[in-house]
């Protein structure tokens, strides 16, 4: 029983820990400017809105500091498919899509094809619901 309860506890730390961490750890600008998002490095940090964000070279943290709003992933992390139909699941970072200079996560590859039959349409349907579901 005691070791279950230290489980459950460290497990909730380590995801606590996780989530601090802006995209998972991924390199904010990344997106933008290569094929796939780049690990960020604990050299390269910076915090913003109470997260930390990592990066993979100085310059693109100086980047990510002169135009933070630019490179965070829209609804502030969530899936965006889940967003458009009114409710809110995690993004999963590795699972992202560029449109329009905008960064939109989805929670699982199945969920990113759905997503992808009519991605203006679902932007305009989250977009709606957005204001609703941030508070």
């Amino acid at each position: 029983m005691l070791n279950r309860v230290l489980a459950t506890l460290c497990l909730s730390l380590a995801l606590s820990i996780v989530q601090a961490e802006g995209l998972g750890g991924y390199d904010p600008v990344s997106y933008f400017t290569g094929v796939t998002p780049a690990k960020g490095l604990a050299a390269f940090t910076t915090a913003y809105r109470g997260e930390t964000y990592q990066f993979a070279s100085a310059a693109n943290r100086d980047t990510f500091a002169a135009d933070p709003e630019k490179y965070l992933p829209q609804y502030g992390g969530h899936c965006a498919w889940a967003v458009a139909q009114g409710k809110l699941a995690p993004g999963d970072p590795l699972i992202s899509r560029v449109v329009d200079g905008k960064l939109y996560l989805n929670v699982n590859r199945d969920v990113a094809s759905r997503w992808e039959r009519d991605i203006p349409g679902l932007i305009r349907s989250a977009d709606a619901h957005w204001p609703k579901l941030k508070k």
